[in-house]
């Protein structure tokens, strides 16, 4: 039998919460609640519950303000609720760690399809390359001990920017379409999606690349997207 996941509903406006509670467990989901940031944080801490749905607009402690606080100690799943449709709250959220964002109001059945795509992705694990990838002398990964070195030194990436990078370097100078990768990262719900790909391959090249602004491992075929280099040739022209 199937362990039933438990998701943390996280807002101040109690009518919300009973409506989106309700939807859930009508689908099978353990629901835990509650009213604040701080609150919030105690339940993660405490009842470790699989993936976060968490309100942006809260008194005292905001939603950005809770995340920041929340991935110091822990990478669990954070879905956003806001009613800004502002691309700079989006941004932000994403840079501060949350998985996906839900505008205010929306609908129960399209809350339901992006907690679905989120868990599956974070319960979804690629299957790693046997050995360390030794791109050139800077950068070298190692998909099996989730390590990425630049310039001898360990790299942080979080889970979906991990993701990302796995499907790029395991194919090195293959053109992946912006769809292609949407799909595989993030889940076909997101083929639309391209400003999520546009923030990460941001967020990868700021992490790995000496020059962000003029990349050598993630190259860009504008208008049909992205090619990792391809060191697999380039280490053979040399040999």
């Amino acid at each position: 039998m199937k362990e039933r996941r438990t998701i943390l509903l996280v807002d101040d406006q109690p009518r919300i919460l009973d409506s989106v509670r309700m939807n859930l467990e009508v689908e099978g989901y353990n629901v835990l609640e509650a009213q604040s940031g701080v609150e919030a944080l105690e339940k993660v801490r405490t009842q470790l519950p699989d993936l976060v749905v968490m309100d942006v607009m809260m008194p005292e402690m905001d939603g950005f303000e809770t995340l920041r606080e929340l991935r110091k100690f822990s990478t669990i799943p954070v879905i956003m609720l806001t009613v800004k449709s502002d691309d700079q709250d989006l941004i932000l959220g994403l840079q501060l760690g949350a998985d996906d964002y839900v505008s205010k109001p929306f609908s129960q059945p399209v809350l339901l399809s992006r907690i679905k795509a989120v868990m599956r992705r974070a319960e979804t694990t690629p299957s790693a390359p046997r050995g360390p990838i030794r791109v050139d002398d800077r950068l070298s990964i190692d998909f099996e001990r989730h390590e990425v070195t630049v310039d001898n030194e360990k790299v942080q990436l979080r889970p979906t920017e991990y993701r990302l990078l796995f499907h790029l370097a395991s194919n090195p100078g293959v053109l992946l379409s912006h769809e292609a990768l949407l799909s595989r990262v993030w889940g076909p719900e997101y083929r639309d999606a391209s400003h999520y790909l546009r923030l990460y391959i941001n967020y990868l090249r700021q992490k790995l690349e000496q020059d962000p602004a003029n990349p050598r491992y993630i190259l860009t075929e504008r208008g049909l997207g992205y090619r990792f280099v391809d060191f697999q040739r380039t280490q053979a022209t040399t040999e």
